[in-house]
């Protein structure tokens, strides 16, 4: 019951980012020593090196045996591969813990439910995921308690509430629920910190400034239909250009920036004239739009979905189907086109999913090999993840191995340029896992 009363206390605070931050100082020293490194960026392994981390950074990586002083973790590698921890950059932990009947329940509660939200982000952990971007819901208590060292987790990059306008994807309200604006009460679902229904420039501005007073590190704006709600069609556009813009000026003014939810040409063409930095999904976009985004340096950060689950509502079955059949040949496109990319999950009320997170990674295979995929779920999202500037949680180089990087590493049995199967076996593979200098994983022998 750890993680529950925890949860519970955390969950009524309101949290400034500086609070958010504060972490004890990690006085750990730990020594790989022969490890082959894939360091995020090179398409095949080094030679056997030595890797030093001492707190949460890696200190030096040299051929020779590296010896220091005071109490060091020696973990001999014997050959095995060194990476980066793995970055999933479209996450809900919160979302992903819970079923839509949780969440409809008359008796659901975001303290009760807090409890299975916890376990699950120590299971993310433990499948190697070192850092996420959590796009949308209510989830800063759940980052105190993991950057406090309360519950285990990974590092978590905040949006907060997404950000809707009426009828827009993050408009959740039950046939019941009558306008906030119209008729003075907020939504269960804005209650829950789940989301901002928010219309018109000043709306947006104040929606924004909230998720930034509480420690966002970028702002996730609904900017067309989506598949899991139920007022907006997937072919819709959200928000005007003045509204969007809104968000962007005043994430700029506090050196982040705005990502958003959208799917066709016309929203994406409409979230990039207003100054988005980011594009979440993208399934449906066209030749023209993707050279746009190239040109500009605009990030697309995509998934492979899957058409349907045994859990999934037929609403969103049908609403899929588009999406499904246009992630075919958004891929190898995107790729072409040279536009910047990045991968998630985006798993959404179906808890049952999360175990897959690793298997995931493997449906890339169609378009990229091995060393395009790792480099994408390391050094890749690593870089989307420093969008966020001085709004970043942590500071300092992320996705890599190499001097001076934060130390998030995974040790690996097995060869994963070579055969990319073994990070999809987390529990038997991974034999190490660091996240910011200390280990949270060892069953090497």
């Amino acid at each position: 019951m750890k993680i529950y009363s925890i949860l519970c206390s955390l969950i009524t605070l309101s949290l400034s980012p500086t609070v958010v931050k504060a972490q004890e100082k990690n006085e750990e020293q730990i020594i790989f020593s022969n490890v082959r490194i894939f360091d995020g960026n090179s398409p095949t392994l080094s030679k056997p090196l030595n890797v030093y981390i001492k707190e949460n950074k890696i200190e030096k990586i040299d051929a020779k045996p590296i010896a220091v002083k005071g109490k060091v973790i020696n973990i001999n590698g014997n050959g095995k591969v060194l990476m980066p921890g793995l970055i999933d950059v479209h996450v809900h932990l919160t979302f992903g813990a819970l079923t839509m009947e949780q969440m409809m329940s008359p008796d659901f509660n975001m303290t009760t439910a807090m409890k299975e939200v916890g376990q699950s982000a120590e299971a993310t952990l433990m499948r190697g995921f070192t850092s996420v971007r959590d796009v949308g819901g209510p989830i800063f208590p759940l980052k105190a308690a993991v950057d406090k060292e309360q519950i285990k987790g990974p590092r978590i990059w905040p949006s907060g509430a997404t950000i809707s306008q009426t009828s827009g994807h993050g408009d959740f309200r039950t046939p019941d629920e009558k306008s906030r604006r119209f008729f003075g009460k907020p939504s269960r679902a804005e209650e829950f910190d789940a989301t901002f229904i928010a219309d018109g420039r000043d709306e947006v501005l104040t929606a924004t400034r909230e998720n930034l007073r509480f420690g966002a590190s970028q702002i996730k704006v609904m900017a067309g239909g989506g598949t899991s709600s139920i007022y907006d069609p997937v072919d819709v556009t959200q928000y005007t250009l003045d509204e969007m813009k809104a968000a962007v000026d005043a994430a700029e003014d506090w050196g982040t920036y705005v990502t958003v939810h959208a799917y066709t040409p016309r929203a994406i063409k409409r979230a990039i004239d207003a100054g988005v930095k980011c594009i979440e999904h993208g399934q449906l976009l066209d030749e023209s739009t993707l050279k746009l985004m190239a040109d500009k340096g605009i990030w697309l950060s995509t998934q492979n979905l899957l058409e349907s689950s045994p859990e999934m509502a037929e609403m969103r079955r049908e609403k899929r189907k588009p999406v499904i059949e246009g992630q075919k040949k958004l891929w190898p496109m995107a790729k072409k086109l040279g536009v910047k990319l990045a991968w998630g999950t985006d798993f959404l009320f179906e808890p049952e999913l999360n175990k897959e997170q690793n298997e995931y990674i493997l449906k890339l295979k169609p378009w990229f090999n091995n060393a395009e995929i790792l480099k994408m779920v390391t050094h890749d999202n690593g870089e989307l993840l420093q969008l966020s500037g001085l709004r970043s949680p942590y500071p300092g180089k992320i996705g890599v191995i190499e001097e001076g990087a934060l130390a998030d590493v995974l040790l690996v049995d097995g060869n994963p340029i070579e055969d990319l199967s073994v990070i999809a076996k987390p529990a038997k593979n991974f034999l190490v896992i660091v996240k910011d200098g200390k280990i949270y994983k060892n069953i090497i022998k």
